[in-house]
């Protein structure tokens, strides 16, 4: 059994946080048809190189883990004979996701009010930069910029000046809480029998961030920016090999067992000791620098503490835990060419995931999805709708 089976999902997405609903989807069984405009592959392709080399870009479209288990619709949405291609996927489809900017798919003759008409338990998701209302609403921008405006860049990352993150947080972020706001609405549909229009901002999402320092201050404003000092409720150590390891021993009994662990018991009262932090932070980054990693792994984890080696993201994805919480999908394109990619990141008892589908070259499965919908591919190619250009208007 999969759990999503029967969902019909239109995914217009282009970039992670719209196309992360998608993956998640496609994973658990549901049906997910990318609808891919020729314009905006053209735009990829500038973005990140021409797609001359076939072998190369059925390598650069199956590596990304969000684009499995979809199949490929080439079509241009704006061209007139496009218009009863996609009503036919409208009238069948549960959820459709789009992460243009405000006012895009209207201008196509796809918003939320047209598609609706058509098929009224059409949850109709949008997931956009700054999101569809608010006096921001229709500003371009990516992951970065969402967590500036959140407050995460600069107060909460660590670090004393604002640094863009090596990490797609709010992209993540973004394409989670829409998955949520997704599944909510379908079942509120369950109940109602009627579909809805879901807002889903980055910026909204990257907020959450701020709920833990937020906990802890009596005035937002009070927040302060990093300063880079050290406190015993984590360290990033370097050790005498080069390699590191983190350290989260904030709780006062993990303390106690790490500070006898490694023979500094006097430390253990001196968690909150704002004005010895600063010494006892260089005596330990001078310990930890005197023995390799594997040593001091072994002697944390015998004593019980909150260790861990920081992992490049290779050695992550094949790490033995990964590997046996299914995290480390591997993948064959063709004969020889393996993919690797992250495996679904949660577990249902009764239902897992199908068997994984490497994301085709654009407009593969154009003939089978339009034959079950009962329209000649070869005619609306002649006719035009899988190039860029709009065609004569009727």
């Amino acid at each position: 059994m999969t759990a999503l089976a029967g969902l019909t999902v239109l995914d217009f997405s282009r970039f992670l946080p719209g196309a992360y609903f998608g993956w998640l989807a496609g994973d658990m069984g549901a049906e997910v048809i990318r609808i891919e405009h020729p314009r905006e592959l053209a735009k990829a392709q500038a973005m990140f190189g021409s797609g001359a080399d076939e072998q190369a870009e059925r390598l650069r479209r199956a590596r990304p883990t969000y684009t499995r288990n979809k199949r490929s619709l080439l079509l241009n949405p704006g061209h007139p004979e496009a218009a009863p291609v996609l009503r036919a996927l409208v009238e069948r489809a549960d959820v459709l996701v789009e992460d243009y900017r405000p006012g895009v798919m209207a201008a196509m003759g796809l918003g939320y009010e047209e598609l609706t008409a058509i098929n009224p338990r059409l949850i109709y998701a949008s997931v956009s930069f700054t999101g569809q209302t608010g006096p921001l609403a229709g500003r371009a921008g990516h992951d970065p910029a969402a967590l500036a405006l959140a407050g995460a860049l600069s107060r909460l990352n660590g670090t004393p000046e604002p640094t863009l993150p090596g990490a797609q947080v709010a992209d993540v972020l973004a394409g989670a809480h829409a998955s949520i706001a997704i599944l909510t609405a379908l079942q509120a549909r369950n109940a109602s029998g009627a579909g809805q229009y879901v807002d889903v901002a980055m910026t909204d999402a990257a907020m959450p961030l701020l709920m833990v320092a937020l906990g802890r201050a009596q005035d937002p404003a009070e927040i302060g920016f990093p300063t880079g000092d050290w406190h015993p409720k984590g360290g990033v150590w370097r050790c005498a090999d080069g390699e590191w390891l983190c350290t989260t021993d904030m709780e006062p009994r993990y303390w106690a067992r790490f500070c006898e662990a490694v023979e500094r018991p006097d430390y253990a009262a001196r968690q909150f000791d704002l004005a010895a932090h600063p010494a006892m932070h260089e005596d330990l980054a001078a310990l930890f620098a005197s023995r390799d990693r594997a040593h001091w792994l072994a002697l944390l984890e015998a004593a019980d503490t909150q260790v861990m080696a920081v992992l490049t993201p290779g050695e992550a994805l094949r790490h033995p835990h990964a590997e046996a919480r299914g995290m480390h999908v591997t993948l064959t394109l063709g004969e020889k060419e393996t993919v690797e990619q992250v495996g679904t990141p949660f577990r249902l008892s009764a239902c897992p995931p199908v068997q994984h589908r490497l994301a085709p070259l654009p407009g593969a499965d154009n003939a089978a999805i339009l034959a079950e919908l009962g329209f000649d591919a070869e005619a609306l190619e002649a006719a035009g709708v899988f190039s860029s250009r709009q065609g004569a208007s009727r």
